[in-house]
């Protein structure tokens, strides 16, 4: 279980490739991605031996409750998720959508905690909330008989208790390492090495579960099994991943003083849409101009002049070819201010990304054109 920092949200947001919406949560989206289908067959299949133990002449039927163990387990991982969202939006952060898929869920989080305290406590309700549904799980068992209900019920309390407490583990992308990086943060008032510290954790953790069926499972006299390593591998390379792409955040977290979208913007030059191309590109020659923006009878910015589609329009063509022709339509999100920099910047190109932004002065007059490979040669420290 994790939760990721993402940038405005605009008024649409289409679903990732292979998700689906389930519903929404105080008007926050939940979605499931495909992979949580595996991961149910892969429970209930694993599952269903024990409770044919339980529950003996079920027969084929114990699938079924394997299937909906999988279904009231992931409803429980789904209130960890909520939790993550309520506090957030206690601190008055938006929360773009809650996502279930195959190694537990995500909470997308508008923008980052503005202290270490904020921090700290949107990353720990998630697994107190785990440990409390284990708990309140635990207290009810004995409350029902021996069978397939008092098994359900009391897997459901251990399951909890076994995911509250592992997203305690001071490593990124899990709760606990953003909990140690909150602490560091409020030790040494540098966020930066908080991520770099429980980073490098996620890392370690990353490392021991591979270990885990080579090591512990023999230690323990079990033969580790074919699924045993498939899920240590799977674990390991979503902890390794999250905690490498933590630490590309810091660099480039680093990097973002500098980065201003007027230093970064190429100038630009304004014609009608029915210029011919080979002129409009003749006029930004001359005015040595790297982008052009089609402008309105009224004077102001309605849409830029795709660059690659240029490129890619015949020279024999370019005279009778209208250069409004080759423009994406100036909608929201594709204008920014040129005085944007830093995280802001970023922050309203990911809400609406496109290969180019017009960029304005505050009297609305155009100032240039930010391609957005620029900025992310700039990011990158190129």
């Amino acid at each position: 279980m994790s939760w990721r920092l993402q940038g405005r949200r605009p008024a649409r947001r289409p679903l990732p490739q292979g998700t689906f919406r389930l519903g929404s949560v105080a008007g926050i989206d939940v979605t499931v991605a495909n992979s949580w289908f595996l991961i149910v067959g892969l429970i209930a299949v694993v599952m269903a031996p024990q409770i044919k133990v339980v529950a003996p002449g079920i027969g084929a039927w114990a699938y079924v409750a394997g299937v909906a163990y999988a279904v009231l387990l992931y409803m429980s991982v789904l209130l960890h998720e909520i939790s993550h969202a309520v506090a957030a939006l206690g601190f008055q952060m938006r929360v773009n959508s809650i996502n279930l898929h195959f190694l537990g869920g995500a909470t997308e989080i508008e923008g980052e905690a503005k202290t270490p305290w904020r921090e700290f406590v949107i990353a720990v309700v998630g697994p107190l909330t785990s440990l409390a549904v284990g708990g309140a799980a635990l207290l009810v068992v004995g409350l029902f008989d021996s069978g397939l209900l008092r098994f359900t019920v009391l897997s459901l309390a251990l399951a909890n208790l076994v995911v509250g407490a592992l997203n305690l583990v001071p490593g990124l992308p899990l709760d606990g390492g953003r909990v140690l990086q909150s602490l560091v943060w409020g030790v040494t008032h540098r966020r930066s090495l908080g991520v770099t510290v429980a980073a490098w954790g996620g890392r370690l953790a990353a490392v021991a579960v591979m270990a885990y069926p080579v090591v512990v499972l023999p230690a323990l006299g079990r033969r580790p099994g074919v699924i045993d390593f498939l899920l240590a591998f799977m674990v390991a390379a979503f902890l390794w991943s999250g905690a490498t792409q933590s630490l590309a955040m810091t660099k480039v977290r680093s990097r973002l003083p500098s980065l201003h979208a007027r230093g970064l913007a190429r100038p630009a030059i304004g014609v009608p849409p029915d210029l011919p191309l080979a002129e409009a590109i003749r006029r930004a020659q001359e005015a040595q101009a790297g982008s052009v923006v089609v402008i309105s009878r009224d004077g102001r910015p309605a849409g830029i002049v795709n660059e690659a589609a240029v490129v890619s329009t015949p020279a024999e063509r370019r005279p009778w070819l209208p250069v409004g022709d080759l423009a994406r339509r100036l909608e929201e999100g594709l204008s920014l201010s040129a005085d944007l920099s830093g995280e802001p910047l970023l922050r309203a190109m990911n809400s609406t990304p496109a290969s180019e932004y017009v960029l304005l002065e505050p009297d609305g007059s155009i100032y240039g054109v930010l391609v957005t490979k620029d900025v992310d040669l700039a990011v990158r420290g190129g």
